[in-house]
């Protein structure tokens, strides 16, 4: 065969055809792993929509089987996507408005959901069903389309506008080739659940192939602030994107430019750059050679910048990584760092680590780790992973865990790790597992460690309260024999054998007194503080019912009930008597109260869930 043979062989692929015969590229590489990708790329598009529009998202998954393939249908309350948008968006790939955009986000090559679509069509020949609607007065538009590989374009197959209940939102429906597994982790479900760890703010319904449903309820009703978009660093950049920005940019100088593309370079900076490269401020930037573009680059490696700005990221916060350990996973205890941001190539990140103890989890299994990217589960690549590595390489077992040289430790125990960054190092294009980046991995140590002494702390406190609950229940038992023969002896009334094992046993004691004068209630609360410290704290009353009166309680009313709530601040060794009156009734079995550990506690329910201690 000769050259010119040879030359009629050769033609250009779009990228639609490249990808449809790499699929697994995209984390399409077996049926389960594909269902599950299908989900993702929706359900992540939804919440960047409802985020970026300031929404509380509301996302409603359901599967259903179809014959021998399966219907996904997801749903979301976002603003919608204009009519003109619908095709370019789910039957174009590569085409996305983050590509460009130095700032935390979920998606960020253009390929997700329109990937999904073109598996669809590859596996069943189905077209994707997408529904949209941007303005309650108006009706949605339903679009039915496929991707032309040849061309990289969509092709409509129809187009109409239909009654839809929501006022705003986007449906897209596919049907797809795979398997669905529920009993492990990389799963449909397990995707929701850890989906919904991280973004506490969502409203999650999904449904399941068998009909079973699975609510995971919003359990915060605060948005996340918006990542802001800044310009590169300097030292993030690499020479072939330079010199596309030296041709593309306005700035009509090499000074203008090195201070409007860039991020932290001003007009000392900039100067000393200029100054360092040996060219000249007044040069236009799209006159630049090869040579002298990479002299630039040098220049900007040889020259000390200020970090990127943070605002760029959006971390979950401590507070709420608690909230979710606690409230998914039913642990007795959680503890959540925020490390501050750093720099990776110019590229700013930072590590969040949570750990929950306790509770429901198994005492005789690895701990549970929960890997997060730009709040992406990572569901799959998990040994090849920088956050699994960092993990296996602390000393668990100086933190109360028992473990095996280099694995996951075993312990009742769950561990969450969050990386965040406008560029997230990933293995491979399906973005299942982190890069070891010498800069993240260390901070994901740092994090880990900090939260492995706050779990030794606790660990250590709860054997301590161990033994004297222990030592409470021997004096519970035996005291009240005691006081009993001796009011005998002495003829008098038995004495109050709460109050005396709290004195003994260093406690706070609460103590509540109910009168029921025809129907009026006047409750007496004496509080005593038996430690060897001050202690701060607030005490709660509900009921339902008027409140007549109350000793300087804050006061508030709902529908249902009536809270009181004292601030107390009492010093070792002293008591607080606090009375007020109702016409009503009391809903709390036991007054409430925060701030006081419950180890230390008698008399009274401690009010909060017991976070990060």
């Amino acid at each position: 065969m000769n050259a010119e043979e040879f030359a009629k062989r050769q033609k250009e692929i779009s990228i639609a055809e490249f990808f449809e015969k790499n699929k697994h590229i995209l984390g399409y590489s077996n049926p389960a792993k594909s269902l599950i990708t299908c989900v993702k790329e929706a359900v992540d598009n939804s919440l960047d929509a409802c985020e970026d529009a300031g929404i509380l998202p509301d996302i409603f998954v359901k599967i259903t089987r179809v014959e021998k393939n399966f219907k996904i249908i997801i749903e979301d309350n976002g603003p919608g996507i204009i009519k003109e948008q619908i095709p370019k968006v789910f039957g174009k790939l590569l085409y996305g408005s983050r590509f460009h955009s130095i700032r935390q986000s979920r998606g960020q090559q253009g390929i997700g959901v329109s990937g999904a679509v073109l598996y669809a069509q590859l596996t069943t020949g189905k077209p994707a069903v997408i529904t949209s609607k941007t303005n309650p007065k108006e009706k949605a538009i339903k679009f039915e389309l496929f991707i032309d590989t040849r061309k990289n374009e969509p092709e409509i197959v129809s187009e109409e506008k239909i009654d839809w209940f929501r006022p705003r939102g986007t449906r897209i429906e596919l049907e797809i080739a795979g398997a669905y597994v529920k009993e492990r982790k990389q799963s449909v479900l397990e995707y929701v659940t850890e989906t919904a760890v991280v973004n506490p703010h969502a409203k999650i319904t999904f449904i399941d192939p068998d009909g079973e449903i699975f609510e995971f309820n919003r359990i915060s009703e605060e948005i996340p602030e918006i990542p802001k978009e800044i310009p590169p660093h300097p030292h993030g950049i690499e020479l072939g994107k330079l010199m596309w920005m030296l041709k593309t940019t306005q700035a009509n100088t090499l000074l203008n430019f090195l201070k409007t593309e860039f991020v932290r370079v001003g007009d000392k900076k900039a100067s000393e750059v200029i100054e360092k490269s040996g060219l000249k401020p007044s040069t236009k930037p799209a006159n630049l050679s090869r040579e002298e573009i990479a002299r630039l680059l040098d220049a900007f490696n040889q020259t000390d910048f200020l970090p990127p700005p943070t605002d760029c990221l959006s971390p979950i916060g401590e507070k709420f990584i608690m909230k979710s350990l606690i409230n998914r996973f039913s642990v007795e205890w959680a503890f959540a760092v925020t490390r501050k941001p750093k720099v990776f190539s110019g590229n700013p990140f930072l590590v969040e680590v949570g750990i929950g103890y306790g509770g429901e989890l198994k005492a005789d299994e690895r701990v549970k780790l929960l890997r997060f990217a730009n709040k992406i589960p990572l569901l799959y690549s998990q040994g090849g992973c920088a956050l699994t590595k960092a993990v296996e390489s602390i000393n668990w077992k100086s933190y109360g865990l028992t473990q095996s040289r280099n694995e996951l430790p075993v312990g009742p125990a769950v561990i969450l790790i969050h990386v965040a960054s406008t560029n997230i190092p990933y293995t491979s294009e399906s973005k299942e597992a982190v890069a070891t980046i010498p800069e993240i991995f260390e901070e994901i140590r740092l994090g880990l460690q900090e939260a492995g002494r706050r779990l030794k702390e606790h660990i250590g406190r709860k054997e301590r309260f161990k033994k004297k609950k222990g030592k409470e229940e021997l004096l519970n038992r035996l005291l009240p024999l005691l006081a009993k023969k001796v009011s005998e002896v002495l003829e008098r009334e038995e004495i109050d054998v709460g109050r005396v094992v709290s004195r003994i046993m260093g406690n706070v004691h609460v103590e509540r007194t109910v009168k029921d004068r025809d129907g009026l209630l006047e409750v007496e609360l004496r509080v005593f503080n038996f430690t060897k410290s001050k202690k701060e704290f607030k005490l709660y009353e509900i009921c339902a019912g008027e409140v007549v009166s109350s000793d300087n309680a804050k006061i508030s009313s709902t529908a249902n009930h009536t809270s009181l709530l004292w601030q107390i601040q009492l010093p070792p060794g002293k008591d607080v008597v606090l009375k007020y009156s109702i016409k009503g009734r009391l809903i709390n079995r036991k007054p409430y109260v925060e701030g006081v550990e419950k180890e230390i506690l008698n008399g009274a329910e401690v009010m909060d869930l017991n976070i990060g201690e």
